[in-house]
This record gives C-alpha cells, structure tokens and sequence, in this order.
C-alpha cells in the first residue's frame, strides 16, 4: 500500500496587490518634509485642515469618475452588512461636499479646508501608474466669485516655488468648463434646456480632450468621431461627432495665442451665440486680470483652452499646473515632465446632498507626481542620515548601552542600540553603514573603567568599514576619538555638525 504523501502546503506570495505598492524610511520621509512645505503655503492662505473617513458611501462619493469602463466605475465599493454599499474614496473633493452638507451650520462661509492622504482608483496599472497615491487639497466652499479661483492658482504657483521647483520650471494653465460648454453647445452636443441630453457625448469629448498630451491632434480627434484602437489593439469607441462638429471642437483647443487678452478674444469668437460660453470666458478676463495685480503674470498663469479636467464635477474655472522642464523617459526619449496638480470649481456637487447650489473651487496636488518631479530636479533624493548606533562591546553591560542611547535622544539625537548577534563586531559596522549612521559609539571593558568612550566618524570611514573586522582596526582609524563619557552628547553633536558641513 502506497504512503500517503504529505500534502504540500500552499503558502501565499509575497507579493502587493497588482497596483498598489509600499514606500520605505526614505520615500516616507521626503513626503512627510515636502507636505509640511505644502501645507504651510496653505495655512499661510487661511486654510484649516480636514481629516475625513478613508471610507465613503457609494451614495456619497458618487459617479464622477472619468475612467467609467472600469469595474464600479472606477472605485473600490463592496457592500456592508446592513446592504449599504461603501467604497474607498477615490479623492478628496467628494467627502468635503459631503462633510459641508453635514455640517454647514457649524462651519463659517466661506470655509476653507485643506487635507491630505491616500485615495484609490480602480485603474488599470501599469508603469508608474498606481492604484493607491497621495493627494493634498486645498479648497474654499461657500463663495461664487472668481476671486477665490485667482487666489488658488496663486496659491499653487507660491507651493511650488515651496516645495523647490523654480519660477521658469512650471505653468499654470487655466480654462473654464462655461467656455467648453459653450463650445460644444454651439457644436450642437450640448442643451442648455436639457443638460442630460448628449450627456454620453459629452463625456466623450471631455475625456479625449483631457488626454491632448498622451495622445496628440490625431488621437483626440479619432475619440471625437468613430473611436480609436490603441497599440495593444484595445478599442475605446468615441463620441460619433460629425466632422463639422470635431471641427468645431478641435478649433477650441488650438485657440490658445500668444497673450491671454488674445486667447480670451478668440474664444469669443468661437462661443459667439451662447450666453454660458460668453460668461465663461469674462471669468477667465478676471482671473487674468486679478492674478495680474497680485504679481502672477503669463510666466506663471496661462489662459489655455486645452485644459478641460476628467473629473465629470466641475461647472467653470479650471486649471492645471505643469511642469515644463525636459525629462527622459524609460525609452531615452525627452519630453516635459508634465501635470502634478489640478482642480477647478464645482459649484454642483453639494447640492447633491442639499438641493441648493453651494458654490466651491479648489486644488489637488498629486503628492507621488511632484516628489518625483523634485527628485529629477535634485531638490530631494540625498540619504539623511540615520541613527548614531552605540555598538554592544559586552552583551552583560545592555544596561550601559541603553543609558546611553537614552542620553543621546533627551537630547533630541535620533540614536539606537544594536540588537542583532553583537558577537561579529564587523557586523554591526555593516548595520551602521546600511543604516547610514553618522557616527557610532564604542565601550568596551576598559573604556568603562576609564569612563571614557570612543566615537567614530562614519562619513569618513564609510569605505574602509567593510574589512574592519576587530576593535583593534576600528580604533586605528583617523577619524575615531576617545573623548569622556560625560562629554559623550556633546561630542557626538559636533561630530555630526561636521559630517552635515
């Protein structure tokens, strides 16, 4: 009789799902210091923050996504256990119209909130392209004015200078969404009597003239009409417009001339015959004309028709800031780096809950987007350092070890104790170079009759630390110094005074 065989057990990958991914000490830490930066900008402007739940009702969030081919829309929804059905949000614009609605009484008019965190989409994944990513708003809800558009986008011109990208590095493009309406009112796939009419049309055409930089002239205009296959032979059907009517579209988004009294007047010409379109394009005369007075001119703010948004929320201004220095991409190739924020106004989206208009405006920055742009820019990307490590001469003696450690971080010095196996001393040089140490700190027998202790200079050691295998050889080291104990914190900050120098 054959032995029954063990079963093999089955053990689950180690693996993120598809899209999603972790970010270690480093990338951490860099967010963490760019979004001090950011918000900083934005509580200088009179923004308070706003934490909301990760988790909204479907029947919050609602179907504003721009990607709808997608299972539930673009989100990640299940249904709870009382039959309700939940989803992570998949931005930050949507909880604040539903935290607004909720608590308008409580709130001063005009409120100005801004917030940060993770969202989701439910996208197809791809290279650079996540599932999970970092957002940070800033809006004002309550006020109907244009002026509260102007002070956004100088508010994202001042956050990037922030954070580290130069005047001269980055525009700010502005359009309006009246102005496409008017457009596309004019092209005969707009009602103003009846908005749900063409509204699949409409979609369409708002998300192929969102895609202008991916997909160039040919792209756009193949999503206007019959549809487009793309390299690996998927096929996104377009909105069947007429060539008259695409015509009319893609003349809007070549209306953009050299001064933004220019584009403003040719947009005219093209809205000629819609009241939407004609008020569309006064909101974008005063917003240049404000941003103007505060100091913005054309090398940071730019009228450019060709800015429409993806998101389906937004009802006027809207506006994007690109960065426009060259890059190479995974193919050598250059290009502009690109989008890293935008937003607009949605003076629809509260009304969802109360029935009454509420006008709001505001920005989004794509946190994951600007870090990279900064790392390309060498702003970031240089290893901190990171803890002073006190080595472990004499396992018996933690104790000792410990007080010192302790010592060191009242002082406010990031520092720790090496607890791996202390009995290769060579390994616990190898943890502090892979820990980036500045310095480390060595007590053995005699030093502890002698209350003295032995500091070392990483920075200058660093090469030489992978064949110091004994005590012996580390003390030999120039950059190693025998100083008292009691001096021991003062030491070592000027030790690492000087590896910062």
């Amino acid at each position: 009789m054959a032995k029954n065989k063990k079963q093999k057990v089955k053990r689950p990958k180690a693996l993120p799902p598809r899209g999603l991914r972790d970010y270690f000490g480093p990338e951490v830490v860099e967010r963490n210091e760019m979004l001090g930066k950011i918000t900083d900008v934005y509580q200088r402007y009179g923004f308070d923050p706003l934490e909301t739940p990760a988790i909204e009702t479907v029947e919050a969030l609602g179907s504003f996504l721009p990607d709808v081919d997608r299972p539930n829309a673009g989100i990640f929804a299940w249904q709870d256990e009382d039959d309700a059905w939940m989803a992570l949000r998949y931005d930050l614009t949507a909880p604040l119209a539903r935290v607004y609605a909720q608590f308008s009484k409580d709130l001063p008019t005009p409120y100005r909130r801004y917030a940060v965190g993770p969202v989701w989409r439910n996208e197809k994944a791809g290279p650079g392209r996540f599932r999970q990513f970092y957002q940070c708003d800033a809006d004002t809800v309550g006020t109907p004015t244009v002026a509260a558009d102007a002070e956004i986008c100088g508010m994202l011109s001042d956050t990037l200078e922030a954070v580290g990208i130069p005047r001269g590095d980055y525009i700010v493009r502005v359009n309006n969404r009246k102005v496409l309406n008017g457009v596309m009112e004019v092209a005969g796939v707009l009602d103003p009597f009846d908005p749900t009419k063409f509204e699949a049309e409409r979609g369409i055409v708002l998300r192929a003239i969102d895609k202008l930089d991916r997909l160039g002239t040919g792209g756009v205009r193949a999503l206007l009409g019959e549809g487009r296959k793309d390299d690996s032979g998927d096929f996104t059907g377009g909105a069947k417009l007429s060539d008259e009517q695409a015509e009319i579209i893609m003349s809007f988004m070549d209306a953009r001339c050299d001064t933004g009294g220019a584009t403003c007047t040719r947009l005219r010409e093209l809205v000629a015959g819609s009241d939407m379109g004609l008020t569309g394009v006064q909101e974008l005369e005063t917003i240049a004309e404000l941003s103007e007075a505060q100091g913005y001119g054309s090398d940071r703010l730019l009228i450019d028709p060709s800015v429409v948004r993806g998101l389906g929320y937004y009802t006027g201004p809207v506006y994007e800031a690109e960065l426009t220095f060259e890059i190479f991409d995974g193919k050598g190739r250059k290009r502009q780096f690109g989008s890293v924020a935008g937003g607009g106004r949605y003076d629809d989206l509260v009304k969802r809950f109360t029935g009454q208009e509420v006008p709001a405006t505001g920005i989004s920055i794509g946190v994951d987007r600007l870090l990279s742009a900064l790392r390309e820019k060498g702003r970031i990307g240089d290893q901190d350092n990171g803890p002073v490590l006190v080595t472990v001469m004499d396992r018996d003696r933690m104790a000792d070890y410990q007080t010192m450690v302790s010592e060191l971080r009242n002082a406010g010095i990031r520092a720790e104790v090496y607890l791996g196996n202390p009995k290769n001393f060579g390994n616990q040089l190898k943890y502090a170079d892979a820990r980036n140490s500045p310095v480390a700190v060595i007590e053995g027998g005699n030093e502890k009759e002698n209350r003295v202790v032995q500091i070392k200079d990483l920075a200058l050691g660093k090469d030489l630390a992978a064949d110091i295998t004994t005590n012996e050889e580390w003390k030999a080291q120039p950059a190693q110094m025998e100083i008292k104990r009691a001096d021991l914190v003062t030491e070592v900050r000027k030790m690492i005074a000087r590896a910062d120098g």
